[in-house]
């Protein structure tokens, strides 16, 4: 990989806490219809060279492209026997590979994700065009071990519309034997041009029993919670192994409840305990907290939705509306780093106008 080695002080943009980094996650849970997708396309000789893996935030969509990536690179003859008999993606950890990659040092793949700034101390909010850029290094060579190159991006959501135009001039004309394999969370926004190029994998969120044992293999503080901790933050995490973790941070459960309470009343909104939440969120420390309620209030829109677009298609706009609104004023907030108060404020007062309009 043509960069220096990775300083452990800083942040990973594609790492949860203290969780393992995806490169590093030993198992696939809940995927197997998908590896095996992968596994035939690569045997079959027809492999396409651009992949966006879709889903949910946090359900195994960069574990599912890191053992790709791995497997490929450890074998890369399609035809050798360790491919025909394989029966999943996995790749022994002490092969050479799996080691240069678990160090970010294979010279054949890259990873794009959103950088360090150390200007700001502070990750970037886009994956800038620079970033993406630094893939040409990689493609403008051969394989440095004579088989496959291979870019894995982390994620597409990222992408700015000059990093996003940078990246289709690759797609457009790959070299023989390259892969671009992108994690993807809301695949629906990702360049059209990208996507038509593209050979799209969608994964499901997992079962509350497959995140309760991803949460276990990933081991301290996750590994120690109680059962009825694990179950409880599983099943709230909506198949989302990394929102079933913030769950388990700090005051995460007890802060769903209180949101899930006030959601509920809607378009009623107790004031009071509103501005009580909005001074949990402000500071830094609050950062986790915030997370969770921008994600407990994106899961109510989304069950909202689905059961407005069963019972009463005509009541979908405001939702849709209130839906855009949030994720554009939570962006702001986020990238100019702008007192919270203010946005949680605003996001009840917007949902219980969206309630109003629905019900009228």
């Amino acid at each position: 990989m043509s960069r220096p080695p990775r300083d452990e002080t800083i942040p990973e943009s594609d790492r949860f806490l203290q969780a393992p980094h995806p490169r590093m996650t030993k198992e696939v849970f809940g995927h197997d219809a998908a590896q095996a997708q992968l596994l035939e396309a690569y045997r079959s000789n027809r492999l396409p060279q651009a992949w966006i893996i879709g889903g949910r935030e946090g359900i195994g969509k960069a574990t599912l492209a890191w053992h790709f990536a791995r497997f490929v690179l450890a074998n890369p003859d399609s035809t050798m026997a360790e491919v025909r008999n394989a029966t999943d993606l996995s790749v022994p950890p002490d092969h050479p590979a799996a080691r240069r990659i678990a160090s970010l040092s294979h010279g054949d793949l890259t990873l794009t994700r959103r950088e360090w700034d150390p200007k700001t101390k502070k990750l970037f909010t886009e994956i800038r065009a620079p970033d993406v850029r630094r893939l040409m290094d990689l493609f403008r060579q051969a394989a440095g071990e004579g088989g496959w190159r291979i870019s894995l991006l982390d994620a597409a959501d990222d992408l700015n519309k000059t990093s996003a135009n940078a990246l289709l001039k690759l797609i457009e004309e790959p070299p023989a034997r390259s892969l671009f394999l992108m994690v993807a969370h809301r695949p629906a926004h990702v360049l059209p041009t990208i996507r038509s190029r593209s050979r799209m994998l969608h994964l499901e969120p997992l079962k509350a029993t497959d995140v309760v044992r991803a949460m276990k293999q990933a081991g301290e503080p996750w590994s120690r919670a109680t059962a009825d901790d694990l179950n409880a933050a599983a099943e709230r995490g909506n198949g989302s192994v990394r929102e079933a973790m913030r769950l388990l941070e700090g005051k995460g459960l007890a802060l769903a409840r209180r949101l899930e309470a006030l959601l509920a009343r809607l378009p009623a909104v107790d004031w009071v305990e509103v501005h009580d939440l909005a001074d949990i969120l402000v500071g830094r420390d609050g950062q986790e907290d915030f997370e969770t309620t921008l994600t407990t209030v994106f899961d109510w829109l989304d069950a909202t939705v689905h059961a407005a677009a069963t019972d009463a298609p005509a009541r979908l706009a405001p939702y849709a509306q209130v839906w855009e609104k949030i994720a554009a004023s939570a962006r702001e907030t986020e990238a100019y780093n702008l007192d919270r108060r203010p946005l949680i404020l605003s996001i009840f007062s917007d949902l219980a106008a969206a309630a109003r309009t629905a019900r009228a």
